[in-house]
């Protein structure tokens, strides 16, 4: 059925002959009927901004974000919950935009886990035609964009391979995206386009050949030059060594850290990049600790922050104090990182809104409230890490992100690992407290999502410390209450204008009441949420789910809203009768 249904899918893609072929007159669409809706974007910017946004809608991490009124319209998967390997690799696991809002053509159930695993080979086809085409109408500027957005999701899609051991897809996928790599490096413009140049190194890192993968890492630094610290992209090249490396050998004084600190020593050194060769000398590192000071110096000075405007400044400002900050991770200790997140913090927190950016434009750092949350999460990256690694008390990063989601009330990482932290403290009563006053004056609709969670988490603990063996013991844990909590923090969230009209809140309320074998009050919620979302398909779909027998009506329903059912059920059930 599934091969019969794609097949047909692709006769229609494709393209039939306009006239004979045609099967009805209706299926034709004229230019009479369309041509008061067309517009022409005559401005290069707004259509890139078109390109970009289309992609993403793709699956494509093209960078796009959307404002915030329509980002929560959108939002409909769980994935913002899901900590992926940022667990297992806290310095370089990727974060990529928009999580929490499924692409195209995907309609997962709830709770399983989202990865980029691709389209089929006809989606994929459409994604590879798409860049061919745009490729030649833009700069090269943009054109570099659109490179490191094609090579971004291939390398998503090996991240996936890896994650759930597919073996045969991984090595056929690895080696289309080594493939696509090279031939885009070929090309004349970006042989020094160091973004490029990341990308692949990491690509050769994760498919585990590591030796491969220091070759082209050298090869790029060396092609530099004496840039120093004054190119963020070469900045954000070598850190991204420096970290694969650390993140190798989880030993703070062992090979692996003489090999990063090397890398982080010859990015203040004028002259050619030479390959690691041994420990560094003392009296380099003082010297490279000289040059990051005098460099972070300036960039704090009055050339970065009287003009926030400039994105180059910004981005260096970044990259620069995240070099010094692993720079002195590995050669001081985890309390010179703080020293130098103090430093910054004290001198931007005047210029930060106390709402922040917005829910993603964290990954786009455009002002100085941008800056200070980017360094806000390589902070808690390298506590992270060091706790992974050594024995360290909570508390500082407990601290680090309670300030820091003040702030950025509409940060998914800070929250995730808020959340995680806190659910090995089992401190309930600060963290809702902490939940409380944060939803209570942000905007943003992360709060109310992570204080569920929170407490859903804390419920399933509960329920099995109570389930030993399959057999009924009493809780340990004194905990009352909690079904009635959660169902309150879902109500007072559908109470806020953005909370009504997220697919994914009702989502999740849907699937908790069911959860709870609560029937007739999960059908009241799921037509309750078809009022405030008709348009979320994905609703229908866990509904079919939640309650087969009641399918056809669920189906009049979607005919009723005007939403396209790919395949009638009479011609599905013929289908399995055959």
């Amino acid at each position: 059925m599934r091969h019969r249904e794609l097949g047909r899918e692709k006769e229609v893609i494709s393209g039939q002959e306009v006239g004979e072929n045609l099967s009805s007159l209706e299926c034709l669409v004229l230019f009479d009927d369309i041509g008061q809706s067309l517009i022409r974007l005559s401005s290069p910017e707004l259509q890139f901004a078109l390109i970009a946004a289309f992609l993403q809608f793709l699956g494509v991490p093209s960078g796009f974000s959307p404002p915030a009124s329509c980002f929560y319209l959108a939002m409909d998967e769980n994935s913002i919950f899901d900590n992926g390997l940022y667990d297992e690799k806290p310095l370089t696991s990727l974060s990529l935009s928009f999580s929490g809002v499924s692409y195209v053509g995907r309609m997962d159930q709830l709770g399983c886990r989202r990865w980029s695993r691709g389209h089929d080979r006809e989606g994929e086809d459409f994604i590879r035609n798409i860049f061919h085409l745009v490729m030649p109408l833009f700069s090269v500027k943009e054109r570099s964009q659109l490179c490191f957005s094609w090579l971004q999701y291939e390398i998503a899609k090996v991240i996936w391979c890896l994650h759930t051991k597919n073996k045969k897809r991984l090595k056929s996928q690895g080696k289309n995206c080594k493939k696509l790599a090279k031939n885009l490096l070929k090309e004349p413009e970006n042989r020094n386009n160091f973004c490029l140049w990341k990308q692949y190194a990491h690509l050769e890192w994760l498919l585990g050949n590591t030796e491969d993968a220091r070759k082209v890492f050298d090869t790029a630094l060396s092609m530099a030059g004496s840039k120093e610290l004054k190119d963020y992209e070469l900045c954000e090249l070598s850190l991204l060594y420096a970290e694969l490396e650390v993140e190798l050998l989880p030993d703070v004084r062992g090979a692996a850290t003489a090999r990063a600190v090397h890398i982080l020593t010859r990015l203040t050194e004028n002259g050619v990049y030479g390959s690691y060769t041994g420990q560094v000398l003392a009296v380099h590192i003082l010297k490279a600790r000289k040059a990051y000071e005098h460099a972070l110096q300036d960039c704090l000075g009055d050339s970065c922050v009287s003009d926030p405007a400039a994105p180059d400044s910004l981005n260096r400002l970044i990259s620069l104090v995240k070099c010094f900050m692993l720079f002195q991770y590995l050669t001081v200790g985890i309390d010179a990182t703080l020293r130098i997140y103090e430093q910054v913090s004290a001198k931007l927190k005047g210029s930060v809104s106390p709402e922040g950016p917005g829910p993603e434009d964290s990954v786009s750092p455009r002002s100085l409230s941008g800056v200070l949350e980017a360094v806000t999460l390589m902070h808690t990256s390298l506590l992270r890490f060091h706790m992974k690694v050594s024995v360290y008390p909570l508390a500082p990063l407990r601290l680090v992100l309670s300030e820091a989601l003040k702030l950025y009330p509409g940060n998914q990482v800070l929250w995730r690992s808020y959340v995680q932290i806190q659910s090995k403290s089992h401190s309930a009563s600060k963290t809702r407290r902490f939940f409380d006053a944060i939803t209570r004056s942000a905007k943003s609709l992360e709060p109310w999502l992570f204080a569920i969670e929170a407490e859903k988490m804390r419920k399933r603990l509960v329920e099995t410390v109570q389930r030993v063996d399959g057999r009924e013991v009493h809780a340990t844990i004194p905990e009352t209450g909690l079904t009635h909590r959660i169902k309150a923090l879902f109500e007072n969230a559908m109470r806020s204008d953005s909370g009504s009209q997220c697919p994914l809140l009702w989502r999740m309320y849907l699937n908790f009441l069911v959860s709870l074998g609560n029937k007739e009050r999960s059908k009241g919620v799921f037509y309750k949420a078809l009022q405030n979302c008709p348009w979320a398909k994905v609703l229908y779909m866990d509904a079919v789910e939640y309650f087969p027998g009641e399918m056809q009506e669920i189906l009049d329903l979607m005919t009723e809203k005007e939403l396209r059912v790919r395949l009638p059920v009479e011609e599905l059930e013929l289908l399995l009768e055959d």
